[in-house]
């Protein structure tokens, strides 16, 4: 396959309606990509408290949307999006989907695409008595409602998805890595990594180590190393963040025909 990808295997372990953006991205750079979620999203077991909050958008200042998939499960009708509703977002994907469904403006951090990046954001320093509320998946960090109550907001903290690990098994994985058709697997969450190596065997864990993982955070490199991956490439953010570090990658080591 012609690209400066030169035909390499790349496994994309994102949840599956975020899986498609990069996907075309690497194909079109003459890559193969490889879609296999690591993470399951599904509504909310109890969707109650989000339909409160989606009837009631009003009385908030700020939503800060964690993810592109808060943003699919949270949004509602974004015809009764509140103008004076500040949107923010940890990185250009989560704005791009917030983008796609009308709501602009979105603030996102300039400097680390994550919870510490957006409360580094001035407009989220001073926020004594504003009403803020949180859209995130079940189980996420506590580090924006826990700080942004320190600086003084009332914050309600919504759980508008849950996020489960895959129900199948990873044989076409192992096949693809038996025929030596991946050469590289991108881990965009620690959780996910978590899933593979729980549902992987002795011989997909083997394949996975030797494997150079290309992750787009440190707390995803370090679980990694843990782990025992033996080459792991700390990417900049975002899908362009790890097209370029795909780029650079098999620019050097490109994949024998």
């Amino acid at each position: 396959m012609s690209g400066p990808l030169h035909g390499a295997g790349v496994v994309i372990t994102r949840p599956a309606r975020q899986a498609a953006g990069l996907a075309h991205e690497i194909a079109a750079l003459g890559g193969r990509p490889l879609i296999f979620p690591a993470i399951v999203i599904k509504p909310p077991a109890d969707d109650a408290p989000l339909r409160e909050v989606q009837r009631d958008l009003g009385r908030y200042d700020i939503a800060i949307f964690v993810s592109a998939n808060a943003v699919e499960y949270a949004v509602g009708d974004p015809a009764a999006w509140p103008a004076k509703l500040l949107p923010f977002a940890p990185g250009p994907g989560t704005a791009a989907a917030l983008s796609a469904v009308g709501i602009t403006n979105v603030r996102v951090p300039a400097t680390t695409m994550d919870s510490e990046g957006l409360l580094a954001l001035p407009e989220l320093a001073d926020v004594s008595g504003r009403r803020i509320v949180i859209f995130r998946g079940s189980g996420g960090r506590e580090l924006l409602h826990t700080v942004l109550e320190t600086r003084g907001a009332r914050v309600d903290q919504i759980e508008c998805y849950r996020r489960t690990r895959p129900a199948t098994g990873a044989a076409g994985l192992i096949e693809a890595w038996r025929d030596q058709r991946i050469d590289a697997v991108t881990l965009t969450s620690s959780e996910g990594l978590d899933n593979l190596w729980a549902i992987f065997d002795a011989e997909a864990r083997s394949y996975l180590v030797a494997t150079p993982a290309f992750v787009p955070h440190p707390s995803i490199a370090e679980r990694a190393g843990s782990l025992g991956l033996r080459s792991i490439i700390v990417t900049p953010s975002a899908d362009a963040g790890l097209l370029a570090s795909l780029l650079e990658y098999f620019s050097a080591h490109p994949r024998p025909n």
